[in-house]
């Protein structure tokens, strides 16, 4: 059984959670999210309080899944989601141009990531701070930047987390 499905969510005050179906929605000061989670948990509210149930015992690993996805919503629209990526490498840079993030980044060309819709990015020195209320638009989005340029292990030259640790190789010996 599952224990995150188990545990029972506290909404704050200023968040409205209303269940019809299996759709749950969300709102709260930053905005408001909405998501369709089929029948296989149902999710009910009491005395400011969000609760699940499993209907069906073939799909138990759903339980724990929509109990964080839910408990993510919650936060969310209360306080953004942020990540952030550091650009490493002599000539690398990034800049913000209207709705688009531009990337130069050792290829023959910028390359341009439309930023999407409730998707908030910015660029401080060398960090792309990106940050949102749904947290897997963020983290996808994060991840999309992130791949046009891998940080390599030699140099470490590319595109990753703040706090991802890149594993370093060492180069060719000479004789």
């Amino acid at each position: 059984m599952s224990r995150i499905g188990k545990r029972e969510i506290a909404i704050p005050a200023g968040t409205e959670v209303t269940v019809n179906g299996p759709t749950v929605t969300v709102k709260g000061k930053l905005g408001e999210l909405s998501r369709n989670f089929g029948k296989a948990v149902a999710v009910k509210v009491e005395d400011n309080v969000v609760s699940f149930e499993l209907q069906n015992q073939e799909k138990a690993p759903m339980w724990g899944t929509v109990a964080s996805i839910v408990g993510n919503m919650i936060d969310g629209v209360n306080e953004k989601f942020q990540k952030v990526l550091v650009v490493e490498g002599v000539g690398f840079r990034a800049e913000v141009k209207g709705s688009s993030l531009v990337l130069n980044v050792g290829f023959s060309h910028p390359v341009e990531i439309e930023i999407p819709q409730g998707i908030d990015a910015s660029v401080e020195k060398n960090n792309i701070i990106i940050q949102g209320i749904d947290k897997e638009q963020v983290g996808l989005f994060a991840s999309k930047v992130r791949l046009k340029k891998k940080p390599e292990p030699y140099k470490g030259k590319g595109i990753r987390y703040k706090d991802e640790v890149i594993r370093r190789k060492e180069g060719k010996k000479g004789v």
